[in-house]
């Protein structure tokens, strides 16, 4: 026990001393070229271009082929969705996949927001930009930048978008009203990818920046989840006087001693300045790191040799739907892997779960959207030791990967003025619970504006 305490002293003073370093200090923002080969000496064109999404029968007629070709191999008996995909569910999804799902319908769902595209680097960066519809006298709407992560895309913010720009007929207060880019990252979708090594968060960061100064844009908001919680903190790091507010539903905390913590937490918990809702979400120690192992083996398959497995994915639409939707089921609430369809359709239809896969299909960026994390899992990432002095808010929803308490986010974000223990919903918090994150992102503009 006397141990214990003397562990946990030692710790408790280095925490103090490490937190109680508090230099702003911001990434260099430098420049960058990721299109094919050498950067032309003429002026990037600027101009920003309408874009449509389109379809055609020789694009579905292959995918038709492909389906009918699948083979499967029978899942062990009572194995649900401990093993993975779940072969016998997934021939539930095949069917409708090739019977009834309408992806020329999806595509005109699809182009109900208008959608752009602009070079940016050498890169054809894609976006949509939704402005509000009416807005109240006098009030001018606030320009929010949204990105999504893996394996999502900007589809994810299709639901919640209507709460931001147009809340009062959705059922929220509009003292404020927001005006909506949804970028795809360079590699994902209609963003081109990077013909060179290298392109991490901290260049997509650079880049998304970029694009809001071509819209007009001095400052702004920004809001993310998965890579968008990194990309979002990284543009803070990076022009922090352009980012008047910063809210994430995800945080990279790394490179923080409270990390330590984890192994005395579960006994020194109030010390460390955990709730209880924090030992709730955390603990035990067992399922968390079990948790994690057991989720995380596509993480070091992407960032190690994502082009191998993305050879397989990008010529099976039955591989693709399996990878990817897999994730929408256990990561959506970890318990899902105890059902036989796991749970997928208790919180999405499986037209929108198929849209986001077609995205990733029709587009073939499953290699390039996983490349992603090799070029990110460096062990020189200056920003993991650079801390965020913008002020931020902060939504955790029960079911997230990996449960960061305030004191954890405060350390990386001194200027945390709104930490929120969501009720429900796990990772994809804007395809799964588009109200209740509009709702924090309200309660967060309401806190920042009346500091």
């Amino acid at each position: 026990m006397w141990l214990e305490i003397l562990l946990a002293s030692v710790l408790g003073f280095v925490i103090y001393w490490f937190v109680s370093k508090d230099k702003e200090e911001t990434l260099p923002l430098e420049d960058g070229w990721w299109g094919p080969g050498v950067r032309p000496t003429a002026g990037e064109d600027e101009s920003i271009r309408p874009f449509k999404v389109e379809t055609s029968d020789e694009e579905i007629n292959d995918l038709h082929q492909r389906i009918d070709k699948v083979r499967l191999t029978p899942p062990l008996e009572d194995s649900r969705f401990h093993y993975g995909f779940n072969s016998n569910y997934l021939k539930k999804v095949i069917s409708y996949w090739r019977n009834e799902f309408d992806w020329r319908k999806q595509v005109e769902s699809l182009n109900r927001y208008p959608h752009f595209k602009t070079k940016i680097e050498g890169l054809d960066i894609h976006f949509i930009h939704v402005k509000p519809p009416q807005l109240p006298s006098g009030q001018t709407p606030k320009p929010l930048l949204m990105v999504h992560g893996w394996p999502g895309s900007f589809y994810e913010f299709y639901k919640i978008i209507p709460f931001l720009t147009d809340p009062k007929n959705h059922g929220l207060s509009d003292e404020h009203v927001f005006e909506v880019i949804c970028p795809s990252i360079p590699g994902y979708g209609f963003s081109e990818a990077s013909s060179k090594k290298g392109f991490n968060s901290v260049a997509t960061a650079r880049i998304f920046y970029k694009l809001m100064l071509r819209l007009g844009f001095q400052q702004f908001y920004i809001q993310g989840g998965d890579w968008g919680a990194l990309i979002c903190t990284n543009m803070a790091q990076l022009v922090p006087s352009h980012v008047k507010g910063l809210h994430l539903n995800m945080a990279f905390i790394l490179r923080n001693f409270y990390t330590l913590t984890l192994l005395l937490g579960w006994r020194f918990g109030r010390l460390f300045g955990y709730t209880k809702r924090d030992m709730e979400l955390m603990y035990s120690l067992k399922k968390i790191f079990f948790n994690l192992v057991r989720e995380s083996g596509y993480l070091h398959i992407q960032s190690t040799k994502p082009d191998t497995v993305g050879c397989a994915l990008n010529d099976s639409p039955v591989g693709l739907a399996a990878y990817i939707l897999e994730k929408f089921s256990t990561w959506t609430n970890p318990e899902f892997r105890d059902l036989e369809d796991g749970g997928l359709e208790r919180k999405f239809s499986l037209d929108d779960l198929l849209t986001g896969v077609m995205l990733y299909w029709t587009t073939g960026t499953i290699t390039s959207s996983q490349r992603f994390y090799k070029e990110n899992m460096r062990l020189d990432n200056r920003h993991e030791g650079i801390k965020v002095h913008v002020p931020t808010g902060f939504a955790a929803f029960p079911c997230e990967l990996i449960h960061v308490p305030e004191k954890w986010v405060k350390s990386k974000y001194p200027k945390l003025i709104s930490y929120s223990y969501m009720p429900r919903g796990g990772h994809f918090a804007a395809f799964e619970e588009p109200e209740l994150l509009a709702q924090d992102i309200h309660k967060f503009m309401g806190l920042l504006e009346r500091q």
